[in-house]
């Protein structure tokens, strides 16, 4: 068996480095899909102390069948199976997931997926706090993000829950760029299994 040179190491190395970057790249783009209106605005809020965690029925009512619009892609929460189902970005940038999503009597949605780009797959876990008070539905990021107003009582035309529609913005999309993407990583698998 041939022994490689310093280059072929070098270049193999160099290329996995390449993969490495596109995918944090890649997972940072999908992480950005899930900022909330509080994060993205700078706008700091707390909860009022007196508004108590949302049940996981409440919850369930609000997400179940429906798709979350983001500034650059859409998640879907399926009924059947509560299945997740999501894309974000656009051209090379361009990611899809697949997963679960759940709800707690705490107050918390969690959306569990594999995050797939041409440069590979991650593992990621999103979660968001609910609380209500009244007709008032509060949500925050976990862990760090800060509580905002999520649907006011009276409807308001900013609300993040207008973003949720009963329209399943995913599954076109979601074909369309697995089709992109597959060939991409085909090539890219390739490219890299010949400078080993």
């Amino acid at each position: 068996m041939m022994e490689k040179s310093p280059i072929a190491n070098w270049e193999t190395r160099t290329a996995a480095a390449l993969r490495g970057c596109l995918l944090a790249t890649s997972c940072m783009l999908a992480v950005c899909a899930f900022e909330t209106p509080a994060e993205a605005g700078g706008k700091h809020s707390v909860a009022p102390a007196d508004a108590r965690a949302m049940t996981g029925a409440e919850l369930y009512m609000i997400y179940h069948d429906k798709s979350w619009l983001w500034p650059n892609g859409a998640g879907r929460m399926h009924t059947d199976g509560r299945r997740f189902t999501a894309w974000a970005g656009s051209g090379e940038k361009s990611t899809w997931a697949e997963g679960r999503w759940l709800v707690t009597n705490r107050g918390r949605l969690c959306l569990k997926a594999q995050w797939h780009s041409s440069s590979g797959i991650v593992p990621n876990r999103t979660c968001f706090s609910h609380k209500k008070l009244g007709d008032t539905v509060y949500q925050k990021r976990e862990p760090s993000g800060a509580w905002y107003v999520f649907k006011h009582a009276t409807a308001a035309d900013n609300d993040e829950f207008n973003k949720l529609v009963s329209q399943d913005l995913v599954s076109s999309n979601l074909e369309r760029i697995k089709s992109e993407l597959e060939p991409a990583r085909q090539l890219s698998d390739a490219n890299l299994s010949t400078q080993q």
